[in-house]
């Protein structure tokens, strides 16, 4: 059974394509958050996953530190991180940074390391 999933269900805002969703709630193996990040500097701290985590970069440029790699993304490009790699990313600007970031399981385990 196919499901849809409402805006409302997995949007911070009605009118941006910012926030998560927990796919395990319907029969899916993923989890999405939907990142706009509009100042530089902006983005979570480096932390972990038990499983891999991809990043599309849907606008901006991102520098993503990736263990002990540093990577500046942009637009167009995608990102995989391997299990258990810690990471974390910035926008760099100019402009906002967006993101779409898949979970490769049904629910968020994050393990915060700084």
């Amino acid at each position: 059974m196919a499901h849809v999933v409402d805006r409302a269900r997995w949007a911070q805002a009605p009118d941006r394509w910012q926030g998560e969703l927990q796919c395990g709630a319907f029969g899916s193996k993923s989890c999405l958050i939907f990142n706009y990040l509009p100042e530089i500097g902006d983005g979570p701290r480096l932390h972990k996953h038990p499983y891999a985590e991809i990043f599309i970069i849907r606008s901006g440029t991102g520098l993503f530190t990736v263990g002990d790699q540093e990577i500046k993304a942009t637009a167009g490009q995608i990102l995989i991180v391997p299990p258990d790699t810690p990471h974390k990313f910035t926008n760099l600007g100019p402009g906002p940074l967006e993101t779409t970031d898949i979970h490769e399981n049904g629910h968020f385990i994050t393990e915060w390391l700084e």
